[in-house]
C-alpha cells in the first residue's frame, strides 16, 4: 500500500487561507481543471491527502491521441493497435481504429501539473461548510470550489451511499515484472460472473487485474489466479471502487468532476480520459468566471448541462453492462463477443466510443456567448 506523504513535524503548519479557486483532488480531473486556469492569474489551490502522482489506482491506459493532444507523450509506456478478447470458447482480435497506450502515472501527473499554476497542499479534505472546505490542517475559503476527490463525493452534503449498496464496480490489480505485446481482456465467468479481467503491458511491468460490475463480488482470488496462470507473481496490489453511473456534476455551488460526478464510463470502466475531458470543461467554465465573462451561477448551470448532455451515451453503456451481467452461460458470452468481430462494425463502435470524450476537445475553444459579468469578487454575491 502507498505511504501517505503528508507534511510532518515543523512542516505541518495550520492551513487557514482564502483563494480564488479551490480544487480538492490532485489526480486527472483536478489537474486538468488547474491546467485550464493557468492563464487566468487566479490564486488557485489544490489539496490532496497524497502528493501529486503518489497514488496510482488504475491500469493507467488511455487512447494515445489524448496523450499527444495534452502534451503528455513523455509518460507513454506502450502502445497497442489491437484488442485481444478471450472468452471460454474462443479468442477474438479487434483491430482498433485508434491506438491505446499505457502510461506512467507519476510522470503523467508531473507533466500535467507543470501546465498549471497553483499552490499545492497535502491535507485530508473532511467536509464543506458553505464556501469553506474543512481539512485536517484547517479551513480554506474560496468562491469557486471543485470536488475531484473520487467516488466518495466528499464535498456533497447529501446522504452518502456506501458499497455494496452504492452504484459502484470494484477492481483489483497487481503489477508484476514482465513484458508483453498484447492488450488482453478476459470475459469469462470462470474469473468473474459479471465483469472482466485484463492484462495490460506497460514496458517492464504487467498490469493484471479483475473488475466486477457487482460490488458484492470479491475480486482478489480471481486476480491472484489469473496472474498465476500467466506465470507471474501477484506483486504490487492496488484496488479501488469505480462509479458506473452519472451523478450530478453541480450541487449547492460546488463543481464535481471525474469519479465524484460518476464520469467513469460504464461497461469499460475507462475513467481517465473522461476525468480529463470533464476537468477541462469545468476549468473552462471557471476561467470564464475569473475573466468576468460569466457569473458563478451561470458557470454552474452550463457545466451541469454539459455533463447531463452525455447522459444518453452513459445510459446506453450502462444498459450493455447490465446485459453482460445477465448472461448466464459461457456460450452466450462467446456469442456476444463474436457478434462484434466484423471489422466494419467494430471500427464503427470504437469510433463512436472515442467520440464520447474526443481528443479534439483539448484544442477546441471554450463555449462562446456568455453574458458579461463583474469581477471575481462579485461572484460571492451571485
Amino acid at each position: 500500500m502507498p505511504r501517505r506523504a503528508t507534511k510532518r513535524g515543523e512542516e505541518r503548519t495550520a492551513l487557514h487561507r482564502d483563494c480564488d479557486v479551490l480544487v480538492c483532488g490532485a489526480s486527472f480531473a483536478g489537474l486538468a481543471v488547474a491546467r485550464e486556469l493557468a492563464a487566468s492569474g487566479a490564486d488557485v489551490v489544490i489539496v490532496d491527502r497524497y502528493e501529486i502522482g503518489e497514488r496510482q489506482t488504475s491500469a493507467c491506459g488511455i487512447p494515445t491521441t489524448w496523450l499527444t493532444a495534452l502534451g503528455l507523450a513523455e509518460s507513454l509506456r506502450q502502445t497497442f493497435g489491437e484488442l485481444v478478447i478471450h472468452t471460454p470458447h474462443t479468442t477474438v482480435r479487434y483491430d482498433l481504429p485508434w491506438t491505446f497506450s499505457t502510461f506512467d502515472y507519476r510522470t503523467l501527473c508531473a507533466l500535467l501539473a507543470d501546465q498549471g499554476r497553483f499552490t499545492f497542499e497535502t491535507a485530508t479534505v473532511q467536509r464543506r461548510d458553505g464556501d469553506r472546505v474543512i481539512t485536517d490542517r484547517g479551513p480554506i475559503r474560496a468562491p469557486l470550489i471543485v470536488d475531484a476527490l473520487g467516488w466518495r463525493r466528499v464535498l456533497s452534503n447529501a446522504t452518502p451511499i456506501q458499497p455494496p449498496n452504492a452504484r459502484l464496480s470494484r477492481g483489483l490489480e497487481v503489477h508484476p515484472e514482465g513484458r508483453g505485446n498484447e492488450m488482453e481482456l478476459w470475459i469469462d465467468p470462470a474469473y468473474i460472473r459479471a465483469g472482466y479481467a485484463w492484462s495490460f503491458p506497460a514496458g517492464d511491468e504487467m498490469r493484471v487485474g479483475v473488475g466486477s460490475f457487482w460490488p458484492s463480488h470479491h475480486v482478489k482470488e480471481p486476480t491472484v489466479r489469473l496472474v498465476g496462470e500467466l506465470g507471474m507473481a501477484p506483486d504490487g496490489y492496488q484496488g479501488n471502487w469505480i462509479p458506473h453511473e452519472l451523478r450530478p456534476a453541480v450541487e449547492d455551488g460546488v463543481f464535481f468532476a471525474g469519479d465524484s460526478a460518476g464520469h467513469c464510463l460504464p461497461l469499460t470502466a475507462e475513467g481517465i480520459r473522461t476525468a480529463l475531458y470533464f476537468g477541462i470543461a469545468c476549468g473552462r467554465e471557471l476561467s470564464a468566471v475569473l475573466e468576468g465573462e460569466s457569473t458563478r451561477e451561470q458557470a454552474l448551470a452550463r457545466y451541469g448541462a454539459f455533463s447531463d448532455s452525455h447522459e444518453r451515451k452513459y445510459r446506453w453503456l450502462l444498459q450493455v453492462q447490465r446485459g453482460v451481467g445477465q448472461l448466464t452461460t459461457s456460450r452466450a458470452v462467446t456469442a456476444m463477443v463474436g457478434a462484434v468481430e466484423n471489422a466494419r462494425l467494430s471500427s464503427w463502435l470504437f469510433k463512436h466510443y472515442l467520440a464520447i470524450a474526443p481528443p479534439s476537445f483539448v484544442s477546441s475553444s471554450a463555449p462562446a456567448g456568455r453574458p458579461r459579468a463583474g469581477r471575481l469578487a462579485d461572484t460571492l454575491a451571485s
